[in-house]
């Protein structure tokens, strides 16, 4: 009996001390354990059970039940596949016949992803089943018979594990208490006197106020105003938005900060806000503001966690966390208005920090340098595309945005070359056709415009607008038959406007005049 006890809790010791493994869960009356490991070519679960066995079916039935909770826990843990080993500890084998039961693993799950082998050491075959533990986990297992074994040594080894345990414990607790939350709190101060200024200034759903304080937009960043990559962070578009990325910042950002520390966490959010930015800037010709890619970045620091210390992670935040970034993502996609490319952008940003600055008490000189080289080769892309590519690129979405920035100069001529150009590459975007032929109207060039507005309307019948213009080029080129028709179809598209109303009226009065 001593000395299956002994083997027992020493082979417990030997996992823990030689193989990696750290305790699971370990029974209230402690014959039975689970321990785990992240080391590769080892049984990733191993259950250990201190119990004298008397049937073969009653082992066969507890290896089924095993094999179901490793299933549950494959799927708590996320992993594709689940290698685990079973391991009972009995004076002597079943009366009855019971090496058929152990000669094929016992697979679990609809697809078979959990895979459970099982040892029985027993005082016959002792040696035997200790040769085969040894295999499976790569540690050499040896029962030294000049121990002398009772219950006070047997208590010895039982104090050791217990304790590696409670240290190993701690300094996993220790993991989460690098710092107390300080820059969290600072950033949403700035939010909220941000969101004040901006709201005694015209508003924080007004265009113009947001463009006047920071808010990203591609053509100014164009033109030198490269800061407006880090100051969209700090604005909010309406009230929901402030409070959904404060409720966000306040839970999210003050983990992040225990985790990685105040300098560390504060370089992790600019860093992954100015990633999003840029992302933005390169995947999204619109306006765009808001906290959501630093936020994101908080997120990309936590999967990286999730790479330093995959079993802590898994067990702790790990699933939520997994989910919450799904959930968003999917919503970006599916929702029109939000900057999903930022989100994505700023969730890669916080990622590739954090494999910069890395955790506190975690040297990885190698990795961190892996991860530098990773973050400039992604930001030099990124740059690249959005100064070089993206200026000379036919997307009509860029295009349309150049041309409003010019218009809104009051540079006709320019916006009129831009899109032009966009014309002999062989856009066929009725938003590209429908500016140009406003440029057109501007330099006096009707017979252009007239033109452009027939394709807009051809290809895209339900903007009133383009109808409308297309009456006045023909009020200006006198010809009110077509006019009319013109602005019949305005009126068509949109019953409710006046001005579409006004037009047909003067039309007909002009129509009088000339008879």
């Amino acid at each position: 009996m001593f000395k299956q006890d002994y083997l027992y809790w020493k082979m417990i010791e030997k996992l823990q001390l030689e193989g990696g493994y750290r305790i699971l869960q370990l029974s209230k009356s402690n014959n039975e354990i689970w321990l785990e490991t992240t080391q590769k070519n080892k049984p990733r679960i191993i259950r250990i059970l201190r119990h004298d066995l008397d049937w073969s079916n009653w082992m066969q039935r507890d290896m089924e039940i095993t094999a179901g909770r490793l299933e549950q826990l494959r799927k708590r843990l996320y992993v594709r596949k689940l290698d685990a080993l079973n391991i009972y500890i009995t004076t002597f084998p079943p009366v009855d016949d019971w090496k058929f039961r152990l000669q094929d693993p016992l697979v679990a799950g609809a697809k078979g992803h959990t895979t459970l082998h099982t040892v029985l050491i027993d005082s016959e075959h002792l040696d035997t089943g200790l040769q085969e533990v040894s295999k499976f986990v790569q540690t050499d297992f040896k029962l030294d018979d000049s121990i002398y074994i009772d219950v006070e040594t047997i208590e010895s080894i039982k104090r050791e594990v217990i304790t590696v345990a409670n240290k190993r414990i701690s300094n996993e607790k220790q993991v989460f208490q690098n710092g107390k939350p300080f820059f969290t709190y600072i950033l949403i101060a700035i939010q909220i006197i941000m969101f004040a200024i901006l709201e005694l200034h015209g508003g924080s759903t007004n265009t113009e106020t947001l463009l006047k304080y920071g808010a990203k937009e591609n053509f100014r960043i164009l033109n030198g105003e490269w800061w407006r990559f880090f100051s969209p962070m700090i604005l909010h578009i309406g009230f929901i938005h402030l409070l959904m990325n404060t409720l966000a910042l306040y839970y999210l950002g003050a983990e992040v900060e225990r985790l990685y520390g105040k300098l560390r966490f504060l370089m992790i959010y600019v860093f992954a806000g100015f990633v999003g930015s840029l992302a933005s800037f390169v995947f999204n010709a619109n306006i765009s503001a808001g906290a959501s890619g630093a936020i994101f970045g908080c997120f990309g620091a936590l999967l990286f966690f999730g790479t330093a210390y995959p079993s802590l992670f898994f067990r702790t935040m790990g699933p939520n966390v997994i989910g919450i970034i799904i959930i968003n993502l999917a919503l970006g996609f599916m929702i029109p208005g939000i900057d999903n490319s930022g989100h994505i952008g700023g969730l890669v940003g916080g990622f590739l920090a954090a494999s910069i600055v890395h955790l506190p008490k975690q040297k990885e000189f190698a990795k961190r340098l892996g991860g530098l080289a990773a973050t400039i080769v992604t930001v030099c892309a990124l740059l690249y595309v959005g100064y070089v590519v993206q200026p000379h690129s036919d997307n009509p979405q860029f295009i349309v945005q150049t041309a409003q920035e010019y218009i809104e100069a009051n540079e006709i001529q320019k916006a009129y070359d831009v899109l032009l150009t966009a014309e002999k590459q062989g856009t066929d975007s009725p938003e590209v056709f429908f500016y140009l032929s406003y440029t057109e109207i501007k330099l006096g060039k009707l017979e252009e415009a007239r033109d452009h507005l027939e394709i807009v309307t051809n290809k895209a019948p339900k903007i009133s607008e383009a109808h409308y213009n297309l009456a006045l080029v023909y009020v200006q080129l006198q010809d009110y038959e077509h006019a009319k028709k013109a602005v019949e179809q305005a009126i068509k598209v949109d019953p409710e406007n006046e001005n579409y109303k006004e037009l047909m009226n003067e039309i007909n009065a002009m129509e009088n005049g000339s008879l």
